[in-house]
């Protein structure tokens, strides 16, 4: 088996967009329709809908991995580092930590050249919280990066990188392109699936390469449109992992990658309708709480915020007694009479009966 990076053509990458233009289109109608309703919210509200969405972003680009991280940490982690809670303390998880810091910084500095130093650092945020690895620099282990899956003496591989030694010569070859191709490769999403694919190819690092490629996507996607992209890459992702990872286990077999173009373009296209729903759920959140505010005690409103966190698809399972007096610290007794009270105010509609009975937000 001959990989990309082994053939005579490496990296000079071939594609078609023939069947993706409509959907490049649609990319940038939908672009510049985000771009609009986001001047027409307050200050508040963009922030709401930016940190939401890098919320997503962190946790989806970890569990595409197989790190589950709490969205409490998350949320403020980013809440702190952008000021707008310094009060609060660090969380003791820092994978959640670190993957807020990344999610800052490809955000704070999108217009900035590529370096191996900005690599170098995101890769330092990243691995907080591992010591077993070689942090903020290119892997120098001499036995094969291979991309496996199954048991001990079933192995199978999937992918093999370049030998370390030649990861340095890949990193320069692949940080000039991107800094030139922005001029080169006029359509944003074409430009940024390569991006991924050449630098997932290369797998710099001894870990984290899945979440810095996707990263790197990003800076890409915020470089060309001129501010950084407001939508999760990786949630869309992350909705069907085996559908990335076979596009990008195909695409490392040949350097004619029209096929990986083109599943990457309709991922950009499902993050991007994803985050105009979510634009419209926060403008429903702010007329939500300007009518209600008044009218729930703090016990309620809580709960109410707490499910709203979770975005326009809703708070997991809905809401019962049981979540209620964990999140409300309060008596069964108390919560049962909350949740009542906020059905007959129609601001919760049960489902269900009985101990399955289940409550979700009427917004």
């Amino acid at each position: 088996m001959r990989y990309n990076w082994q053939q005579r053509d490496w990296p000079n990458f071939q594609y078609q967009t023939g069947e993706i233009e409509d959907m490049l289109f649609d990319f940038a109608q939908r672009t510049g329709r985000i771009s609009g309703v986001l001047k027409g919210l307050s200050e508040t509200e963009q922030t709401e809908a930016m940190i939401n969405l890098m919320v997503s972003e962190a946790i989806k680009t970890s569990e595409i991995e197989g790190e589950y991280l709490s969205r409490n940490d998350v949320m403020s982690s980013i809440r702190r580092n952008l000021g707008l809670n310094p009060e609060l303390p660090l969380t003791k998880d820092k994978r959640a930590e670190g993957v807020a810091e990344l999610m800052l910084a490809v955000r704070n500095d999108f217009l900035k050249p590529l370096t191996s130093q900005i690599l170098f650092d995101w890769h330092t945020m990243l691995m907080k919280a591992n010591t077993q690895i070689q942090v903020g620099q290119w892997r120098s282990h001499v036995e094969p990066m291979q991309i496996v899956s199954g048991g001990m003496g079933r192995e199978v591989v999937h992918f093999e990188a370049p030998p370390s030694k030649e990861v340095p010569i890949e990193m320069n070859g692949f940080i000039q392109w991107f800094n030139t191709s922005q001029t080169e490769i006029k359509k944003p999403v074409v430009r940024a699936a390569i991006a991924h694919l050449y630098f997932e190819t290369i797998h710099p690092f001894e870990d984290g390469n899945g979440r810095i490629g996707r990263a790197i996507s990003e800076k890409a996607l915020s470089q060309s449109i001129g501010r950084p992209v407001l939508f999760s890459l990786s949630k869309s992702i992350e909705g069907n992992k085996k559908a990335y990872y076979d596009a990008l286990q195909k695409a490392q077999r040949s350097n004619e990658i029209t096929d990986w173009v083109n599943y990457f373009v309709r991922v950009v296209l499902d993050a991007q309708i994803d985050a105009e729903q979510e634009i419209e759920f926060t403008l429903k959140k702010t007329k939500f709480f300007d009518k209600h505010k008044d009218v729930i005690n703090d016990r309620q409103q809580k709960v109410v915020r707490r499910m709203l966190e979770e975005g326009h698809q809703g708070f997991e399972g809905g809401m019962n007694a049981r979540k209620y007096v964990s999140l409300a610290k309060t008596s069964k007794a108390t919560a049962t009479r909350d949740l009542q009270d906020l059905v007959e105010k129609e601001i919760f509609i049960s489902v269900g009966g009985g101990r399955s009975t289940r409550y979700i937000i009427n917004i």
